[in-house]
Order: C-alpha cells, then sequence, then structure tokens
C-alpha cells in the first residue's frame, strides 16, 4: 500500500494570503460562493470586471489584455492563487496567465476540472455543452477532451442571450423560460447524457435547465467541481490557510459600478457583500 506525499512545508504567512478570482461580471461569484463554503478560512479577493461584460462577444486580445490588467490588481493584494473563474477568459488567456504571473502565484481555470471529470464520469457517453460564443469558438473544451482519449461524445452550443439575461437578474420567469427552452431545443443538444453549463453564470438558470430536462440529462454546475479542485490544489501545494476562529473578510471589486450589480451580487453570492470600485484604466 503506497500513501500520499506529504504537502510541501510553506511559510503560515504564505498560507494565509488570499485566494484571487475574476470574471468579466459577476457570475464568477457561483464560483467564490462554491469555494467560500468548501474552504471556510480561505479569505476571497474577487474582481467583477463589470465595465467590459460579456467577455463572450469580446475579441481574445481584448480578453487578454483585461486579465492581464485584473491580476496586477490580484497580485498587489498578495493572492496566492488566481483562479480564472469565467469560461471566456480561461478560454482567451489562461496561458498568457500564467506566463505573465510566473512564480508571484498559482493561477488555475475553470475549465480543466471540469474536462477531466468528464473524462471520469462520463466516458463513451453523449454530453452537451452550453457557452458564450468565446468559450465555445475557441473549441478548447473538444480539444481537451479529444485528448483524454476516453470516448466522451461532446457537442457544443453557443448561448450568447443567456450572460445579459443573468446579469440583469432576468431569470425565473416565464420569458426566461422560453429562451433557455429554444437553446435547450437545438439540434446539437439532442440525445445528450448530461449538459456542461461552461459559463459561470448559468448555474444561477441551473434549476431552469434541470427542469426542462425533467430529471432526463444530468446539468453539470462546474462551480462546485472548480471548488474541489481549488481546495485539492491547495492541499497538494502546503497553501491550505490556517484554522481561524473568525471567518475571513473577503473583498469585491468590479470596475463599474452600479446598484443594480451590488443588488446582484447578493443573488450570486448568497450574502450582504460590499462592492468596491476600482477602474481597471484610469
Amino acid at each position: 500500500m503506497t500513501t500520499a506525499a506529504p504537502a510541501p512545508a510553506v511559510s503560515a504567512a504564505l498560507a494565509a494570503r488570499p485566494i484571487g478570482m475574476f470574471d468579466s461580471g459577476i457570475g464568477g461569484l457561483t464560483v467564490a460562493r462554491a469555494v467560500a463554503r468548501r474552504l471556510p478560512h480561505e479569505q476571497i479577493v474577487y474582481f467583477g470586471d463589470t465595465a467590459h461584460l460579456p467577455y463572450g462577444d469580446k475579441s481574445t486580445a481584448a480578453i487578454q489584455a483585461y486579465s492581464v490588467k485584473i491580476c496586477d490588481l490580484l497580485l498587489r493584494q498578495n493572492c496566492k492563487l488566481i483562479v480564472i473563474a469565467c469560461n471566456s477568459a480561461s478560454a482567451a488567456a489562461y496561458e498568457l496567465v500564467r506566463e505573465y504571473v510566473g512564480s508571484k502565484a498559482q493561477v488555475l481555470s475553470v475549465i480543466d476540472p471540469i474536462v477531466a471529470h468528464l473524462g471520469q464520469a462520463y466516458a463513451g457517453r453523449r454530453v452537451g455543452l452550453i457557452g458564450t460564443k468565446q468559450t465555445v469558438n475557441s473549441n478548447v473544451y473538444k480539444k481537451k477532451v479529444d485528448d483524454l482519449n476516453a470516448g466522451v461524445d461532446l457537442h457544443s452550443l453557443a448561448t450568447p442571450l443567456l450572460v445579459p439575461m443573468i446579469e440583469e437578474g432576468f431569470f425565473k420567469n416565464a420569458i426566461s423560460d422560453d429562451i433557455i427552452a429554444a437553446y435547450l431545443s437545438q439540434p446539437d443538444l439532442a440525445n445528450i447524457d448530461a449538459l456542461v453549463l461552461a459559463c459561470t453564470h448559468y448555474p444561477l438558470i441551473k434549476e431552469q435547465i434541470a427542469r426542462f430536462y425533467a430529471g432526463g440529462v444530468d446539468v453539470l454546475d462546474a462551480s462546485d467541481v472548480v471548488a474541489a479542485d481549488t481546495e485539492a490544489y491547495l492541499a497538494a501545494h502546503g497553501l491550505l490557510a490556517p484554522a481561524s476562529e473568525t471567518p475571513p473578510a473577503h473583498h469585491f471589486y468590479v470596475s463599474d459600478f452600479t446598484r443594480s450589480f451590488e443588488e446582484s451580487t447578493r443573488i450570486f453570492f448568497e450574502q450582504e457583500v460590499h462592492l468596491e470600485h476600482y477602474p481597471l484604466w484610469d
């Protein structure tokens, strides 16, 4: 019987540093919420680039420029780990961000954990995926899934109306049900065993999607998978924050502030939060 190698020794000060996360808007708060639940001693510094949302319609070069600028802020906050809590940014900028950050912090994407999960749980099966134009057109999920050689038959569909609909709080009603049904009824998603929600906004409409399928399709929320992957990574590298009697104070930044976003943030994170306005270019 073999035992797992012990985590490397790191300083307590390094382990106590925060986890940085960013997204094009506030959708990535679904990942932040999952991480906060799973790792209650970890402090989170979150940046929502609300001035430039949605990333799904932006060019690769633009997303890369935004991502690097955001990482500057997260590095100044001494983050030990940066989670790109956005599928579009993970597809367009992950490699560049890793190179830019270098040894200053570790970088994780939201794509690799769900790809690994598909290989383990859906080998030889037909799986659907919905996401932004940027994520779907990058073909990154298809390439990574095919590299697993697990026989996962992946079919992707761009659903560009969903992010602005969710950002505006326009869901859980009959009109949004109709929009969701129109997308999920497309031939690309016929006869699937599971559907990947390849956008961190989509967990907020997971119940509506599940209701459409009436239990016939597994609806995969990547936020919980990413949270588990984050915990495993920190544990393997000896970076888990030490336990504390008082909960950590999370910090939330947005590049463009409106009161409606503050209200939406409470919906995404499921608790009261204070958004700090931090323009990327001033």
